[in-house]
């Protein structure tokens, strides 16, 4: 094993845990970054750089001049940038570097896609899944509707400890990324839950042992990301949820919902613990695509206009079946 692979290298791979865990990302997009940052670590290692401390802003820049040299495209080169974007973000969060040296002339945007949500049907039948007589059962509905209630990160979720719970005042302090300190409130449904499983479930799991930490598993140790990700799988499938859910899944829903029922802004930016309100904002284009959808469904012309189609339509469709053209 190379020095670089020793010293370098774990820092990666904790940052594609992260990503598939935390961020939700599939298969296809964790090779690809995979793939990228194992051609960066390469890169590197050539250099003979075994500290991310080393990696400044002109060794970056020389690593995408050798992708071109290489005779990459425009947006391999630009894929790569975003993964070493990224890598480098992560970084800084974990207290790994002190600042990113990442060069904003490398940073062109990634088209930004809508987070998945769930419906408030199908929240209400995940959060129903786990049995609250057991245990274990008691702690996993305890997790899920405490991360629909607060939208937390799963990182944020699993290092929770006793002394961040307030039930005089139903707010959790949360440290997030870049170690800083926020409040975020539950409401009484995740109250309820919460405080049957410390007071019943949580000294049955812990056997006697001490703890700092809320969610711990049947060994009275901590929960990890991996294992909740697990957990939700589980119940999703249980539930009958056709699509993927991952724990960033109800973070999404939390504050979808949350503007859908008229929350400000500037209020789930801080609940969320998003350092710029853009990254707050894309939820504003979930609830807009809701907003057009009940525009055309409800608006007298639009309707109209749909009923039309939708006549053309089966016109079409029974000419076909008759065996006269279609217009």
């Amino acid at each position: 094993m190379t020095q670089i692979k020793e010293s370098l290298n774990p820092s990666v791979d904790a940052f594609l845990a992260m990503a598939a865990v935390e961020k939700g990302l599939s298969k296809n997009t964790l090779d690809a970054y995979g793939r990228d940052l194992a051609k960066f670590l390469n890169y590197l290692d050539a250099q003979r750089i075994t500290a991310w401390r080393d990696v400044d802003a002109t060794r970056i820049r020389a690593f995408i001049a050798s992708l071109r040299a290489a005779g990459l495209g425009a947006r391999s080169i630009a894929r790569h940038a975003v993964s070493v974007r990224r890598l480098f973000a992560f970084l800084e969060s974990e207290a790994h570097i002190q600042s990113n040296s990442m060069p904003e002339v490398l940073l062109p945007a990634a088209p930004r896609r809508l987070p998945h949500t769930l419906s408030g049907e199908d929240i209400a039948t995940l959060l129903a899944q786990p049995d609250p007589s057991t245990p274990l059962g008691a702690r996993d509905q305890a997790m899920l509707e405490l991360l629909y209630a607060t939208g937390l990160r799963v990182s944020e979720l699993v290092t929770l400890e006793m002394r961040n719970v307030s039930f005089q005042g139903d707010y959790l302090t949360v440290k997030g990324k870049g170690s800083k300190v926020r409040p975020v409130p539950f409401g009484r449904w995740a109250r309820e839950r919460l405080d049957s499983y410390i007071k019943q479930a949580r000294p049955r799991l812990l056997k006697g042992k001490a703890s700092p930490f809320v969610f711990t598993n049947r060994s009275g140790k901590r929960m990890t990301r991996q294992g909740f990700w697990k957990l939700i799988r589980h119940y999703a499938l249980a539930a009958g949820i056709g699509k993927r859910v991952t724990p960033h899944t109800l973070r999404h829903s939390f504050a979808t919902h949350l503007l859908e029922g008229g929350a400000d802004l500037r209020a789930v930016q801080a609940m969320l613990g998003h350092a710029d309100i853009s990254t707050t904002q894309i939820y504003t284009h979930v609830d807009g695509a809701r907003l057009k959808k009940v525009h055309r469904q409800f608006h007298p012309r639009e309707r109209s206009h749909v009923e039309k189609k939708k006549q053309e339509k089966w016109a079409n469709v029974g000419a076909t079946l008759c065996g006269r053209p279609t217009k």
